[in-house]
């Protein structure tokens, strides 16, 4: 806790991903978040509280929908934009006027955050644009000496980052798909929250190219993968495929297997993915899950890793 009341940086686990928190009132310190990642800063972060309660000290309006959905699925992996009070800072919102709220349900991170007595900016603690991690290792990986301390609190259960509902203004509508599907939401709510694909509300894991293993990813349905990895491999590239455990492939081509149910899916995607790039793979066919339930966020996460990725610096 002195880490982070001294401005210092902790990687932390929650549900969802690792995060790299540092204290979300604290500018200097939210500042070092970003270059620790090569973040760029009008890219908004997700603050973390302690509990529901706590949702008035930042968001400056709470619809009823919100407190409705706040109510029923905090702590866990949904994040709410609303429009922001004084404590959130321009450091953590990019400078909108909006800020990201959740409530994360891993004991070691509500640990923390109940200690601390206020929020944590924490986006995932990995370098901007690559894979999540979901074990501590992963993050000694990325970051290494970097971060100032790591609390290792065992595999993420979730695997995905949070769904991220924005409430600011108008209908409840999702701007990214993640652990909780989008039919629950609408179990609470009555009413239909789509997906938006376009808004002016700059939020976290929004950009085209994200998620990307180092490895190409080329995206197909399971009936397409035999024939694409073939045609691959006959231009000399080593290629794997990233598809459900029932699917049957040649045995001399790697395969990355991950469970026929969504949930499972999205559990153990990154792993699979850093195993891809472990692999030495020039190339990673990644089988399409049904888009239902947590298999709109699998699907989502590898169409950004399958995107056209940004020139490197």
């Amino acid at each position: 806790m002195e880490i982070l009341q001294r401005g210092g940086v902790v990687a932390l686990p929650t549900e969802t991903v690792y995060g790299l928190a540092a204290n979300a009132e604290d500018e200097l310190a939210v500042r070092r978040v970003f270059a620790i990642k090569g973040r760029p800063a009008t890219h908004p972060l997700i603050v973390h509280l302690a509990g529901v309660e706590a949702l008035p000290d930042w968001a400056s309006y709470i619809p009823e929908q919100a407190r409705r959905l706040a109510e029923a699925f905090w702590p866990g992996p949904l994040t709410l934009v609303l429009p922001r009070t004084p404590r959130a800072t321009d450091a953590v919102t990019g400078g909108q006027d909006t800020v990201a709220l959740r409530v994360p349900s891993h004991p070691v991170a509500l640990a923390v955050l109940r200690a601390l007595g206020g929020g944590l900016a924490a986006p995932s603690a990995n370098r901007f644009g690559r894979v999540s991690p979901t074990t501590a290792e992963h993050v000694r990986q990325d970051l290494g000496s970097e971060v100032d301390l790591i609390l290792d609190g065992g595999p993420c259960t979730v695997g995905v980052e949070s769904t991220i509902v924005d409430l600011s203004s108008g209908p409840p509508t999702i701007l990214r798909p993640g652990g909780l599907a989008a039919e629950e939401l609408e179990r609470v709510l009555g009413c239909p929250v789509p997906v938006r694909t376009a808004s002016t509300v700059r939020v976290s894991g929004s950009l085209a190219s994200h998620y990307a293993p180092r490895v190409g990813v080329v995206l197909v349905e399971p009936s397409e993968a035999i024939p694409r990895a073939e045609a691959l491999r006959s231009q000399g590239l080593r290629v794997g495929v990233l598809g459900p455990v029932n699917l049957t492939l040649p045995r001399d081509l790697p395969r990355f297997d991950i469970p026929e149910d969504p949930a499972g899916a999205a559990r153990l995607l990154y792993l699979r993915l850093r195993e891809a790039d472990e692999a030495g793979l020039d190339m990673l066919i990644a089988c399409l899950p049904p888009a239902q339930g947590l298999g709109m966020a699998v699907r989502d996460r590898l169409a950004r890793a399958a995107a056209p990725r940004p020139p490197e610096a």
